[in-house]
């Protein structure tokens, strides 16, 4: 009976073990509030048969009892509290607990037996026995609540010692991870200590051979230790073997400890097990016994696994030594590797020492016969030596006697030395401030003109006059030139170009770059040159230098009256030019553009007689007046019917005409806004128009009055004297064969240099086109094309205008990306439906990776795409002279061109067998249509690809053809000349 009170009290005192505290007190109440009720119990006499009943329902009605009760704030409560969260317990608090409880129960048992028996049924049963048996039984709870709460500890510390395993075996596994590493590492030692073995004993066969002829290099080889250092190599293989060996078990130690994980499983699942066990006390308390000897074997896995990683811990460190030590057998490697080194060193010298020595000795016998003849020799370059000196001190007093005179020679001479070290610009600056006085009125025209001889002589003179006056006033400056004013000889031309255009200041197309070329040769070859153009409103005028309005007003004739005209003077490319800028209503030049104005004829008729009044007015007697195109045309009617009568007259006129498809047709009655006299011009032998009978035209007119007519090419300069190429020329240019010239234009190499061009991204020359490379990578990132080292790019820089052969140009688009190359094209067009045209082309490839079409101008952009390009196509209808497959072949782009006009004179087929070698330079095309270009394109793409080296050659070469001016200025040069002599002359013969 009282084992079942004590299971009652148990099962009431931990009927829910779920780790949370219970709401109330299982145990409320003390001993004393037991005693106080039984207190009140009336002794009875019964039988032991109904003594049974009895204690039976007396123990019932107990616990109904005690169910009625509430807490107290006795001080034996305290005792009672049941201890929070217990998830296992300990087998030894399990044990006790249950030995005490059931002895106790036992002695409560024997005790109840005894008294029953011996009192019978005499007695009854004793009230103060039950309330014992009831303590014993808190007492045991007590107990067991302890238990619990030591089971709680020791699971606390198997979880923190779980953790510390499991941070132990993630540093193991780090460990791990770099002892991987470092037997990589050795393994990779382990090779080159192999192939440092293998050297070892081939220079051990050398040295072997070598003991046979030198026997001072046996003894320092025989102290090298050999047998140590192979000794010392075997020792380290086997210790990489024992250390891969010890790699491996300490691998297969690892996953053992990762396998104590599944035992901590284990035991998550054995807690949960006994927290369901607990709900029934009895239950608990029949198994608590197998609970406690697993937890007893978890703790002993617990040591196990413990232990385990402590001996983790010492092969580690076992691995760790051995890893350092195979740092220290590679370091001990290298120095091995210096030791052969240095070995390999005393071979070389050992080698060189033997070869040095035989040389020596035969040196010592070479050098004894030297000193034998020098000893003879000595004897006799004794007398020599003194004869020698008396004539040295003969020849140093002559040398001082011609000394003395060349230097009186040269105080005598040196005024008439010119000063050559000035640039260009230094001199055009001079004449333009001598020019600038002449028109102001301060100087004469007579001594304006020695003036401008001195500094064309570049007199240095006139340099150190020059040079004298900076800090001066202007009247002392003047004073001072007026000292030198002298009669010196002229030895050059004194050239005046006017024209509509000049690069980089006033450019539209290929006429400001004659203009500039043609000048700045001339003027290198010591000829006088200056430039007159109209003052626009849109130049570039941070391209001219020294810009200045002279205090001048010059006036000249239109319309009947005399309009006043600035004049400005600045220097370009190191260039003298006058800029003429007319105070008429109309404001001519002050239109935002260079053509394209309704009024062009009257604009540039204007500026013609202008420009001619200008050199009347400056006192000028150039030798050659070169005018360009249509729009200066009129400068030699003018010249001839006005200018020359009023003392203008020391000029040849030469007229270059750079596209005859353009010439300055208008109406009869508007020549006469200028002064020339239209009944006289207009006729058939001057200046009226082959096609029209009230036109007159400005081109012819210039034909028939120059002294000089030149083209831009030989071959243009036939065909516009055939009906199809001279757009109604033809007649008048063969009447004037005599004096009609083609001369192929240049370019200015330093502007187009690729070596120092700074719009390109690299530099580069024909020895080295790694740079011309890089400029086409760079080229396909900026436009977006892709990068493929192989795809040649062709490049296309033009105006779209029918002559250049727009349709052409579009197959050629199209045709190259059929042919796997790339398609670059940068230009506009005037004509509104061929811009539309090339603006759908454009937007269809606007996202290609092969295509891009730019349809505007950029100047930084053309010398990239001539830099970037592999070939360039120029496939025009008609080309007077052009410059681009000049510029094309100076970047080493390969020209694809129709042979026509200049383009015939420049580029030679690479397949042509007529023509040399040595000037095959390019593609070209006869009929202007798609096989033609098709033709030349497959040829180009074909060599480009399938012979790369001749492709380079071929590059090579174009960049190193000369398009300068030199040669083309020579040309100029010549014809300016005979037509000065011709004049000279004809005026001595006249006198």
């Amino acid at each position: 009976m009282a084992m079942k009170l004590s299971t009652l009290f148990l099962s009431s005192g931990f009927g829910s073990l779920s780790g949370k505290a219970l709401d109330k007190p299982q145990f409320p109440y003390s001993s004393r509030c037991l005693l106080n009720t039984s207190c009140k119990m009336r002794p009875r006499r019964l039988s032991s048969r109904r003594k049974r009943k009895y204690l039976k329902k007396a123990s019932y009605e107990h616990l109904s009892v005690h169910a009625d009760f509430h807490p107290n704030d006795d001080d034996d409560s305290g005792s009672e509290n049941v201890v929070e969260g217990v998830p296992i317990l300990n087998q030894e608090s399990l044990s006790s607990a249950v030995s005490n409880t059931s002895s106790a129960a036992q002695h409560n048992t024997e005790k109840e037996t005894g008294e029953v028996d011996t009192e019978g049924l005499n007695k009854g049963v004793q009230l103060e026995d039950l309330i014992g048996m009831i303590k014993n039984a808190e007492k045991n709870i007590l107990l067991l609540n302890q238990a619990r709460v030591r089971a709680l500890e020791d699971l606390e510390k198997i979880l923190s010692e779980k953790e510390e395993l499991q941070r132990e075996i993630n540093g193991l596994e780090m460990r791990l991870a770099e002892t991987d590493t470092r037997i990589e590492v050795a393994a990779q030692e382990k090779v080159h200590v192999e192939q440092l073995e293998d050297q070892f004993e081939e220079l051990q066969k050398q040295l072997n051979f070598s003991s046979g002829t030198e026997q001072s290099m046996n003894g320092n080889l025989n102290d090298v230790p050999i047998d140590s250092l192979t000794k010392e190599l075997h020792l380290l293989k086997s210790e990489n073997i024992d250390l891969k060996n010890d790699i491996q078990t300490l691998k297969e130690e690892l996953s053992n400890v990762k396998n104590s994980d599944q035992h901590l499983a284990f035991l998550e699942e054995e807690r949960s097990v006994l927290e369901s066990s607990l709900k029934d006390l009895e239950s608990k308390l029949s198994t608590s016994q197998e609970d406690g000897s697993k937890l007893s074997v978890l703790n002993a896995e617990c040591m196990d696994l413990r232990n385990r990683v402590e001996h983790l811990q010492v092969l580690l460190d076992k691995a760790t030594e051995q890893a350092d030590q195979a740092i220290r057998v590679l370091q001990q490697n290298q120095e091995l590797q210096e030791k052969v080194e240095k070995l390999e060193e005393s071979l070389e010298e050992a080698n060189a020492f033997k070869l040095s020595s035989e040389k020596l000795q035969q040196d010592n016998e070479l050098m004894q016969q030297k000193i034998g003849l020098l000893e003879d020799r000595l004897q006799s370059s004794d007398e020599e030596l003194q004869s020698y000196i008396k004539l040295y001190q003969e020849s140093v007093k002559d040398f001082q006697d011609t000394l003395d005179t060349i230097k009186e020679a040269n105080k005598k001479t040196a005024i008439d030395e010119p000063v050559n070290d000035m640039p260009l610009e230094f001199w055009s600056r001079l004449l333009l401030l001598i020019d600038g006085w002449l028109l102001e009125e301060k100087i004469s025209g007579d001594d304006a003109k020695l003036l401008k001889e001195m500094a064309w002589k570049r007199d240095a003179r006139i340099y150190d006059a020059y040079m004298a006056c900076k800090e001066k006033n202007e009247l002392e400056a003047v004073a001072l030139f007026l000292n030198l004013t002298s009669s010196p000889k002229r030895s050059g031309l004194y050239v005046i170009h006017i024209a509509a255009e000049m690069a980089p200041v006033a450019k539209v197309g290929g006429l400001g770059d004659v203009i500039t070329g043609l000048s700045k040769a001339l003027q290198s070859r010591g000829h006088l040159v200056e430039i007159v153009l109209p003052k626009y409103d849109c130049m570039e005028y941070s391209r001219i230098k020294d810009l200045r309005l002279l205090d001048a007003v010059l006036e000249s004739y239109f319309d009947g009256r005399l309009f006043k005209n600035k004049i400005w003077v600045g220097t370009v490319e190191g260039l003298p030019v006058y800029f003429i800028e007319p105070l008429h209503p109309d404001k001519f030049f002050w239109r935002a553009q260079y053509y394209g104005e309704h009024d062009d004829f009257r604009r540039f008729s204007y500026f013609s007689r202008a420009a001619l009044e200008l050199l009347t007015r400056a006192g000028k007697r150039p030798d050659i007046i070169h005018c360009h195109d249509w729009q200066t045309a009129f400068i030699a009617p003018l010249y001839w019917d006005l200018y020359y009568p009023k003392g203008l007259n020391s000029a040849r006129i030469c007229f270059t005409c750079h596209n005859f498809e353009y010439q300055g047709t208008a109406p009869a009655s508007d020549l006469g806004s200028c002064g020339l006299d239209v009944d006289q011009l207009n006729r058939q032998d001057r200046l009226q128009d082959n096609s029209s009978h009230e036109r007159i035209n400005a081109v012819k007119g210039a034909v028939v009055f120059s002294n000089i007519v030149t083209t831009v090419s030989p071959t243009y300069a036939q065909e516009v004297r055939r009906a199809e190429g001279g757009h109604g020329l033809h007649s008048t240019l063969n009447f004037h064969s005599k004096k009609f010239f083609g001369i192929l234009n240049g370019i200015d190499t330093e502007v187009w240099n690729p070596a120092t061009d700074s719009f390109i991204k690299v530099q580069y020359n024909a020895n080295d086109l790694q740079g011309k490379a890089e400029n086409k990578d760079a080229l396909r990132r900026h436009l977006g094309l892709s990068s493929n080292v192989r795809k040649p790019l062709v490049g296309c820089i033009t105006r779209l205008v029918p002559q250049k052969g727009i349709h052409l140009i579009r197959y050629a688009i199209y045709r190259t990306l059929e042919l796997g190359g790339q398609f670059v094209l940068l230009g506009s067009s005037p004509v509104p439906h061929i811009q539309r045209e090339f603006e759908d082309i454009a937007n269809h490839f606007q996202s290609h990776d092969q295509i891009r079409l730019v349809l505007a101008y950029d100047e930084s952009l053309s010398h990239w795409i001539y830099a970037g390009s592999d070939m360039f196509i120029i496939p025009s209808i008609f080309e007077p002279c052009g410059l681009t497959q000049m510029i094309a072949m100076r970047y080493g782009s390969i020209p694809i061109v129709r042979k026509t006009g200049g383009l015939n004179d420049s580029v030679f087929d690479v397949d042509d067998e007529r023509t040399p070698t040595e000037l095959q330079n390019g593609y070209t095309f006869l009929t202007p249509d798609e096989q033609g270009m098709n033709s030349a394109l497959e040829r180009a793409f074909s060599h480009y690809l399938n012979n790369p080296s001749s492709w380079k050659q071929l590059v090579q070469k174009v960049m190193d053809v000369d398009f300068s001016w030199e040669t083309s200025a020579a040309q100029y040069e010549e014809l300016y000349s005979k037509s000065v002599a011709r004049a000279k002359a004809a005026a001595a013969g006249r006198t």
